[in-house]
């Protein structure tokens, strides 16, 4: 008796459950369709393309493993030579791909016994490409779907689907059609393939492609490989929005000429993708303590490989026992005046010159005094990435003849880019000993608020999003204040009931002050880590107590 295989995968198999068009109900995904005239995009835009790509599908023999399946199966078998000829000619589109697969597993022969065994000399991590696990791992962190496309064989791919954590779901790939002993029940001896896969034949690709779509709404969807089926992927309708050519393990002068973009290594992929570099303006004691969470997240929790590693700080230049205090930082990875025996990290760059700080810098974080912020912004004025995103640190407020301006509406109107704020209980020397804290980014606009919480989550300061920049800002500012007065408890020897008096009427009145210049503030701001965790943080344990 001759069956297919009981397991049916739905994105592998166009007759599943789901709503999944037929081969011939696919637009322009007939056998030998060339599709309409394109326009291959420039390098720059194909760069782009990659960057926003909501789906990635690899190919798999040559592409995502440094050897064809088939062939090192044939090698296994010991009938390498005949079956090595046979690829060559398929990929290079001198055979068609269904007479090739035919062909192969002819001479190939093989039982589910040799698979297994195959299998098992030759695991998936000794036949990845140089540096493909750690780009599917970042694509996948970043949260864009991963296929694989293959013109081999299910037995052969899923265990390199498994390893690399991509669902079986989202493997396309060709079966054997196996006999079965009618005694035991089990698969004896190999008969061919499933034709009716998408992937036994040229012009599969795109099928599987425009498959994916009318499952998923995918805006954009790049196919990597290294053959001419690959390079199918976009040639027909309903393909995919970009082929990127891989040359890492051969290089087909036919994909080569034919690609949108073409690489030579995973890692030219990586490093396309795209990522945020972070600057620091400032370098006193919070500045560093904020900047030394950020070195750490850029570095050793980014799996999406989201953050450019290296951190840039300006640092207003000064004498540090002799010497420039920029060199002493770099050399030293500390900042000994405004926080010293704390390491930076070596990833920190400290830089005399404001204008280089931030120069190509995503996201720019300000902690400077309050009564500089004015001349820095100015300084920075039309000197800075439209796109870029900024957040502040600083607690103050800009009092005008026209009325006060918060920190984060003068940085959004001198560099005309939006401004997020984090704030809360954050004495600089307890974050800089690692010692639990926590605080809250209050924003405008959430996605940036999301990278934040990127930047500065470490497992020893918990970081909550608040849609409500302005209360938060309001309460930084405002602690301050009433921290003066519980200075003087202090100062007069009077004990905690007093000093419960000063926060609670303080509270009271912060929240009072602020809803009066700006009714929009949230009552519940104040319970934050904004607002009493700072206040209590502040009068027990800041510096801005008269003692």
């Amino acid at each position: 008796a001759i069956m297919q295989p009981k397991h049916v995968v739905p994105h592998a198999r166009l007759e599943c459950s789901r709503s999944m068009p037929a081969p011939s109900a696919i637009a322009g995904a007939e056998e030998g369709y060339a599709g309409p005239t394109r326009t291959a995009p420039s390098i720059e835009s194909a760069k782009r393309l990659w960057k926003d790509a909501e789906a990635v599908c690899f190919d798999v023999d040559c592409t995502v493993t440094t050897n064809d399946s088939l062939d090192l199966l044939a090698g296994f078998m010991g009938v390498a030579a005949q079956v090595s000829a046979l690829t060559s000619q398929a990929m290079d589109g001198s055979l068609d791909l269904a007479t090739a697969l035919e062909r192969r597993l002819e001479i190939i022969n093989c039982t589910p016994a040799d698979i297994r065994a195959f299998i098992k000399e030759h695991p998936p991590e000794t036949r990845l490409a140089p540096g493909i696990a750690a780009l599917v791992r970042a694509l996948r962190a970043r949260g864009v779907a991963v296929f694989l496309i293959s013109g081999g064989f299910r037995e052969l791919t899923l265990p390199i689907a498994a390893h690399l954590g991509i669902p079986k779901e989202n493997v396309f790939a060709n079966r054997m059609n196996w006999q079965w002993d009618d005694e035991t029940g089990e698969p004896t001896r190999l008969v061919g393939f499933d034709t009716s896969e998408p992937t036994a034949r040229n012009q599969g690709k795109p099928q599987a492609i425009a498959a994916i779509r009318a499952i998923y709404p995918y805006k954009s969807i790049v196919m990597v490989g290294d053959g001419i089926t690959d390079l199918e992927a976009v040639q027909s309708t309903g393909g995919a929005d970009l082929f990127i050519g891989y040359g890492g393990v051969v290089v087909r002068p036919a994909v080569e000429a034919g690609a949108d973009w073409f690489v030579h290594s995973h890692q030219e992929l990586l490093a396309a993708l795209q990522r945020f570099r972070v600057a620091m303006v400032g370098s006193g004691a919070w500045a560093c303590a904020a900047v030394r969470m950020v070195a750490q997240s850029v570095t050793t929790d980014d799996p999406a490989d989201n953050f450019d590693n290296e951190v840039r700080m300006w640092v207003h230049e000064e004498q540090y026992e002799g010497r420039k205090l920029t060199a002493v930082i770099n050399e030293q990875n500390e900042n000994p005046r405004y926080l010293p025996g704390i390491n930076l990290g070596t990833n920190v760059i400290a830089v005399p010159k404001l204008e280089d700080a931030v120069a190509d810098a995503d996201c720019i974080i300000i902690c400077v005094p309050h009564q500089f912020l004015h001349g820095i912004c100015k300084q920075l004025a039309g000197k800075v990435r439209k796109d870029a995103m900024a957040i502040s640190l600083t607690k103050g407020m800009r009092v005008r003849a026209d009325g006060p301006q918060l920190i984060s509406q003068m940085v959004q109107r001198y560099l005309g880019i939006d401004c997020s704020v984090l704030m809360g209980a954050n004495i600089a020397m307890d974050i800089a000993k690692e010692e639990l804290s926590e605080a809250v980014i209050g924003y405008t606009n959430r996605d940036h608020a999301k990278v934040w919480a990127k930047v500065f989550s470490r497992p020893y300061f918990r970081v909550a999003l608040l849609p409500d920049p302005v209360g938060a800002e309001m309460c930084g500012m405002l602690k301050n204040i009433v921290a003066i007065g519980a200075g003087m408890v202090d100062g007069l020897g009077k004990g905690p009931n007093a000093k419960a008096a000063i926060l609670r009427q303080g509270l009271l009145e912060m929240r009072e002050f602020s809803k009066a210049l700006y009714p929009e503030v949230r009552d519940a701001t104040f319970l934050e880590a904004c607002g009493v965790a700072d206040l209590v943080a502040t009068c027990y344990g800041g510096g801005n107590r008269l003692g």
